[in-house]
């Protein structure tokens, strides 16, 4: 045990540095050229934001590897020397809600204030909006925790007679383990149901900031893992199926070219009237409506210069070989889209075999994360890591989806080599709040593989005992919502999604 509870303490160390590098590469190789070279503070919190995100991700498996570590142990206080896991889980989630609800606004306010105002005055504009938003969250949060902040167990009261402690034990066999003993089952556990009572207590404030956070982030999850898990695969796979078939000739590159040009200068006129129109105050309903327009066609027309580029690659000496990699990229997509499609597929099937039915019908995937660690210990935690990711994953696919469809999202797309820090803070808040129901999720839906650590412990049972909101998790609502939207988007998705979709240029311009 010694020397598993040693790796354990060198994982812990290796890891975060390894998750800190692993960001800093996305950020450097997703930054946007006009970035490069500034917005240090925007930058700095995306790097703080993604690895609190993984390492987040990252600690259910290390939970289970932490109470593997001393479950075995002969001495009842080998539990001790592992990592303190319960503060590890408070201290993530603590700084993940102050990151989501306080640092990445603040980040976002002041990357986008205006460029003419010094370095000092974009700060204090910036913490100006950010106290307010602490002041109102602050005093919505105290009021909650006061009125709510409790948990409500329901106990039953068991009793049993008692007798004197013999030298020998005739009395108690393998058909009789206890004293009054009727029908094979002890006296308490015949109690009756009138002796079932609830046991009211308050929670600490940061169980309840956890629990809050955990809330806002599964209505985010449950709508954006559900449409996610069904379009993230679905998506690779049309990718395959829209793929260029053949490099075209340079008189159709001349002619598809200046079609998109065309359109280009289009987008650049609505654009310039759009910003007219703001500037003489005219932000009204159809203005935000127009704007929303110009960001799906300007994504699209992007999509349409980028496929182009791909059809008709530059260079006498290093076309074929780009074009031998574009065949390469669209196979692997392939490749990945039916590997997703059976992860989203085992991930449904697990909710509605384990969560929905009620006994379960089965482990599923506990099961084969057990075999996994039988069959070699890290197998079935890199297994069951890999599941936990999917899901943030899913939810990235899933409002990137959405915020093409509907017209209140926001689209933020992260592309290489071209994602402003802007949509970066925006897809980290959302993959930060997202990841607390994730964890949540994820300890529920392997509650068995899962059992006896922390994470059941604050996830398991304080939270679905929380007062106003315990029969959120009683009636599976979210596990509810979440397979429906996953189905009724597989449906969707899969009739509509492998059609490439055109700029329509709609548009409402007053002038």
């Amino acid at each position: 045990m010694g020397d598993f509870n040693l790796m354990l303490a060198v994982v812990a160390v290796v890891v975060p540095v390894l998750v800190i590098l692993a960001s800093v590469y996305l950020l450097v190789n997703y930054q946007h050229p006009d970035d490069a070279n500034q917005a240090y503070l925007p930058k700095a919190v995306v790097v703080l934001g993604l690895s609190i995100a993984a390492l987040s991700i990252l600690m259910l498996p290390a939970d289970v590897a932490n109470r593997q570590a001393c479950i075995h142990a002969i001495y009842s206080g080998a539990c001790d020397l592992t990592l303190p896991m319960k503060p590890l889980w408070l201290f993530i989630y603590v700084a993940d809600a102050l990151l989501v609800f306080f640092v990445i606004p603040f980040a976002m306010f002041y990357y986008e204030g205006d460029l003419d105002k010094t370095v000092g005055e974009r700060m204090k504009s910036a913490l100006k909006w950010v106290l307010c938003s602490v002041l109102v969250c602050g005093l919505v949060l105290l009021i909650f925790y006061g009125l709510l902040g409790k948990v409500d167990f329901t106990v039953r009261h068991l009793s049993s007679s008692v007798t004197n402690f013999p030298s020998t034990w005739p009395e108690f066999t393998s058909t009789k383990p206890c004293l009054d003993q009727t029908a094979y089952e002890c006296a308490a556990s015949t109690a009756e149901a009138s002796s079932e009572t609830t046991w009211t207590m308050r929670t600490t404030l940061p169980m309840y900031i956890v629990a809050l956070a955990t809330i806002a982030g599964s209505v985010l999850f449950t709508i954006f893992g559900g449409v996610g898990i069904a379009c993230l695969p679905l998506s690779l796979i049309f990718s395959y199926i829209r793929r260029p078939k053949a490099v075209i000739t340079r008189s159709q590159y001349i002619k598809e070219a200046t079609e998109l040009g065309k359109k280009a200068r289009e987008l650049k006129k609505a654009t310039d009237a759009l910003h007219r129109e703001e500037k003489s105050g005219s932000k009204d309903k159809k203005w935000r409506k127009n704007v929303k327009a110009v960001e799906k066609e300007l994504f699209l027309l992007e999509e349409d210069v980028k496929a182009l580029e791909e059809m008709y690659p530059q260079g006498d000496q290093q076309a074929e070989t780009a074009w031998a990699l574009t065949v390469l990229g669209y196979m692997a997509k392939l490749v990945l889209g039916i590997l997703g499609l059976i992860v989203s597929v085992a991930w449904v099937a697990h909710i509605f075999i384990y969560l929905l039915v009620n006994p379960p019908l089965f482990p599923f995937l506990n099961e084969f994360f057990i075999e996994l660690d039988d069959f070699w210990g890290l197998l079935g935690t890199a297994a069951f890591a890999f599941f936990c990711f999917y899901l943030l994953l899913a939810v990235t696919a899933g409002a990137m989806m959405l915020g093409l469809k509907l017209v209140f999202i926001t689209i933020h797309p992260m592309k290489w080599g071209g994602t402003l820090m802007n949509s970066f803070l925006f897809n980290v808040a959302l993959i930060l709040l997202s990841s607390i129901s994730v964890i949540q999720f994820c300890a529920t839906a392997f509650g068995y593989y899962a059992q006896a650590t922390a994470a059941q412990e604050i996830f398991g049972h304080t939270l679905q005992s929380l007062r106003g909101i315990r029969y959120l998790y009683k009636y599976n609502v979210f596990q509810w919502l979440f397979v429906l939207l996953a189905i009724f988007t597989f449906v969707y998705y899969a009739a509509t999604g492998w059609k490439r979709q055109k700029p329509s240029a709609r548009f409402q311009l007053s002038e």
